[in-house]
């Protein structure tokens, strides 16, 4: 694992902004489909980031960073067809509102650049492949053209 990075700045600006069409916050990844519907969404338009261990209201989580990363890692594996390619950064942070956190808490920045080799779609249980794009700050199938 790379070494986690601290820019307490950067991440207040980031939490600071409104999900929308290029940013969603997850508090965890709890679904691998779930997940790698929103991965798919972002590649399929204008790419994006999603930060794990924020809620949706902005409020400073944390997670278990190779548990995160083990989610997404399946998620594209099992679920992406074809597979999104997506880079990630981990963030620690142990200071919050100036006041020292009682343990550091981290998170998991995935940046999805918008595909050149596209479409993307996600396969369920059955084998069904469904086409995502992201609208607003919603995750939503789509028929493909």
């Amino acid at each position: 694992m790379n070494l986690p990075k601290k820019n307490n700045d950067f991440i207040k600006k980031v939490i600071s902004r409104q999900e929308g069409p290029q940013l969603d916050f997850k508090q965890n990844l709890s679904s691998q489909s779930k997940i790698a519907k929103t991965i798919v969404a972002f590649a399929n338009t204008e790419g994006g980031t999603i930060v794990v261990g924020v809620s949706d209201k902005g409020k400073l989580i944390g997670i278990d960073i190779e548990e995160e990363k083990y989610m997404v890692e399946e998620a594209i594996k099992n679920y992406c067809t074809p597979p999104v390619a997506l880079t990630y950064d981990f963030y620690e942070i142990d200071y919050w509102e100036e006041e020292k956190l009682p343990e550091e808490k981290y998170l998991l920045f995935l940046q999805i650049p918008k595909s050149i080799l596209g479409p993307h779609f996600v396969r369920d249980g059955n084998g069904k492949l469904t086409y995502y794009i992201r609208s607003k700050d919603k995750t939503i199938p789509k028929i493909y053209p």
